[in-house]
């Protein structure tokens, strides 16, 4: 099977994934563990950042798009979305499907993911 450009797309897409949940937890860990700020603060602080981060990685490694401030201010509707998605989908896992709770976060990140890849897409893509 020959890989389209799609397919690059999704695997740099899932690659910023990873990036994104580790600079967060590093930002996050330097705060509470190294400077002894709020966990809570640490939490925001380390969101915010990696979220920045990811903005730009998706720009520039996965899309291959100029940022603007435009697609700046839609970026966030990936998250919202994101996380509405992956909420329901663990309260239908857990308590309908009867998932354990340790490994339902997971299970819906395989159809969170496609859908967030396609939004952040359609947001960051030049029109």
């Amino acid at each position: 099977m020959k890989l389209t450009k799609t397919h690059f797309e999704i695997i740099k897409f899932i690659i910023v994934g990873g990036i994104n949940t580790l600079d967060y937890y590093l930002v996050y860990l330097i705060l509470l563990k190294g400077i002894g700020i709020n966990y809570m603060i640490s939490h925001i602080t380390g969101f915010i950042i990696s979220f920045i981060i990811s903005y730009y990685l998706n720009c520039y490694f996965v899309y291959k798009v100029k940022p603007t401030w435009r697609k700046f201010i839609q970026f966030p509707f990936t998250q919202v979305v994101n996380m509405g998605m992956q909420t329901l989908l663990l309260y239908v896992f857990v308590q309908w499907l009867h998932i354990s709770s340790v490994i339902a976060p997971f299970a819906g990140l395989i159809l969170t993911i496609p859908v967030t890849f396609i939004m952040s897409k359609y947001i960051l893509r030049d029109r």
